[in-house]
């Protein structure tokens, strides 16, 4: 038995509500279960509840029995002097205000349907990936659908926190914010913490004023991220060596020493010398970078905004020195929706948001556009009968996941309390 399932209890009603008694014996009448904030204080407020013959207006709180008032302390917080009714599953104990008046309190275990509690216990009991693995593909769309929305849009707004506090550091300079989180995605999950150092260790104007020249771009980005530390032989490295050493003195900004890059486990076509070449290359191509981003109206044309070739060196090489077959290297449309998942949405409904302006729709068009991610939770959930077919059904699988299975949350979760109740 978990406390939560006792909240879920109490604000959906789900017991005998006739007939209701207080331990000491007097009637019980729910007006309002009241507010359930999940705040520091009392479980629920401004509920109503006649006890007796006394309508009474006040808080609850809720506990696994009665002694746990005593447990947490409560009765040296003030924030519980305005509770008025104290509702455990099991009473052990008496509990009492500062004017030594008992509270008067109700055993939920006498109240509540066996098959009720069946339904919970054999939910809990499961040893599954998820708890409802063998159940949730019997959730009807009409649950499943607004669940992702509102699943997808929490997973927006925590990535939406991030970009404000990046926002704060940039002196509300929505253009920096904008390469930082591009940097980071740029690096995916091995580099990705690297390079947004890389990006945060020099002021943003340092691009504007350098973003003619796609060799002062490269030496910028390959000299930040700590890559350019070495003797080389190709004049291309040793020019780029060079080039950093000047726009360091030019606009004295200090040289960060990082963690060395990771290669290991990539593709070639990912490889961090890659990436950042990619990333020089389009904000030489692309100045104003955010407003075009925000201009967008679908996804063939952030596709073509990130349609570009990169310096002619990197068509020979993957690494510094190591010259390979030539080839072009493009960024697929695969890893450019990546960064729309992870970067241009989230910056674009943070920003939209810091508006006030309403484009819920047109984001989730966009996420819809998107091929469905490819990852082993995706993967799982496809196990156990949990279909996507684009990224906005991914990304809410992902949330779903991650802030509500792996934290035991199923009675917050649409598709736990659909399961109880049926």
């Amino acid at each position: 038995m978990k406390e939560d399932y006792l909240h879920h209890l109490w604000q959906h009603k789900k017991f005998a509500v006739t007939d209701l008694k207080t331990t000491t014996g007097e009637s019980i009448q729910i007006l309002n279960s009241g507010q359930y904030l999940q705040l520091a204080g009392p479980d629920f407020f401004n509920s109503q509840i006649i006890i007796g013959q006394q309508k009474w207006a006040g808080n609850v709180e809720i506990h696994l029995n009665s002694s746990d008032w005593y447990v947490h302390n409560h009765e040296n917080d003030s924030n519980y002097d305005s509770v008025i009714l104290h509702v455990v599953w099991e009473h052990d104990t008496p509990v009492f205000r500062k004017d030594n008046s008992e509270i008067p309190t109700l055993e939920l275990k006498n109240y509540v349907a066996l098959a009720d509690l069946n339904k919970y216990q054999s939910l809990l009991a499961q040893k599954e990936w998820i708890y409802c693995e063998n159940d949730i593909a019997s959730v009807t769309d009409f649950i499943f659908k607004n669940w992702e929305e509102r699943l997808y849009f929490e997973r927006l707004e925590r990535k939406s926190n991030e970009i404000l506090q990046l926002l704060k550091e940039s002196n509300n300079d929505w253009e920096a914010v904008l390469f930082c989180l591009l940097a980071k995605n740029f690096g995916l999950n091995t580099n990705g913490n690297l390079f947004l150092k890389m990006a945060k260790s020099f002021p943003f104007t340092v691009i504007r004023k350098e973003s003619t020249s796609v060799e002062s771009l490269e030496a910028l980005f390959f000299g930040q991220a700590n890559m350019l530390d070495y003797d080389f032989q190709d004049s291309y490295v040793i020019g780029l060596q060079k080039e950093f050493d000047y726009l360091a003195h030019k606009h004295k900004f200090q040289k960060s020493i990082f963690e060395n890059v990771e290669f290991f486990k990539h593709r070639p076509d990912n490889f961090p010398t890659i990436r950042l070449a990619q990333l020089a290359a389009l904000y030489h191509k692309e100045q104003n970078l955010f407003s075009k981003v925000m201009a967008t109206a679908s996804i063939e044309q952030i596709y073509d905004l990130f349609k570009l070739e990169i310096s002619s060196y990197w068509e020979t090489h993957y690494n510094f020195d190591k010259k390979s077959v030539q080839k072009k290297k493009k960024m697929t449309n695969s890893f450019i929706d990546l960064i729309i998942i992870n970067t241009i949405i989230p910056v674009r409904f943070a920003y939209e948001q810091s508006i006030n302006k309403e484009t819920s729709q047109e984001i989730i068009d966009l996420a819809i556009a998107i091929p469905p991610e490819k990852n082993i939770i995706v993967d799982k959930f496809k196990e156990i009968g949990v279909h996507s077919k684009n990224a906005f059904q991914t990304q809410a699988l992902l949330q779903l996941k991650k802030e509500y299975c792996e934290q035991k949350k199923c009675l917050q979760c649409a598709i736990g309390v659909h399961l109880l109740k049926n």
